[in-house]
């Protein structure tokens, strides 16, 4: 983990003087640093309905996900060591409102203001496309973390790989084509 600095922050993980406990509280406070600003770039989203293309305002949201998620899961491995600190971080996460829902709402308001517009498909389900760009997401900086970045596409490959396949705009209409 490096601080804004740039300059690494030391930690000894499980193997020095360091607990779980410690990994936890370290973890949180990551995600009370960097969850505000991830989550104010998915609430940005609103400010793009009807302007651009669908797939190219979603493409620094999920290049921005695929580093948030590469970030906070490097803090949560040696958070998650046993049952009572999963336990732990659950009741602050409850504590907080903050689940995977604070994640999952702005997107899926930004798709289905979208779908009213008529720029995504009408068989576009916005709350399930919403999880699966943020699954992608985590995935890639996933295995990314467990793997290396050699056996990876780029995170920039991921990105537009994701969006891609979500297929959320509907085919461009040709002359001939009649209105559906």
């Amino acid at each position: 983990m490096k601080r804004q600095d740039g300059e690494a922050v030391p930690y000894s993980g499980l193997r020095g003087p360091g607990t779980p406990g410690q990994a936890v509280d370290m973890f949180l406070a990551l995600l009370q640093d960097r969850l505000p600003l991830w989550l104010k770039i998915l609430d940005d989203l609103m400010h793009l309905v009807g302007k651009g293309r669908v797939n190219d305002n979603l493409l620094p949201i999920a290049r921005a996900g695929i580093d948030y998620y590469a970030e906070v899961q490097s803090a949560a491995l040696p958070a998650f060591t046993s049952p009572s600190v999963t336990v732990r971080f659950r009741e602050a996460m409850k504590d907080t409102r903050l689940g995977p829902t604070s994640e999952v709402v702005p997107l899926t308001e930004y798709l289905a203001a979208e779908q009213r517009e008529g720029r995504v498909s009408s068989h576009v389900d916005p709350v399930a496309s919403a999880r699966l760009l943020l699954a992608g997401c985590f995935r890639h900086a996933y295995y990314e973390l467990f793997v290396g970045t050699d056996f990876v596409p780029s995170r920039d490959e991921s990105a537009e790989e994701i969006v891609r396949e979500l297929r959320l705009e509907p085919p461009a209409r040709t002359p001939g084509d009649s209105p559906a």
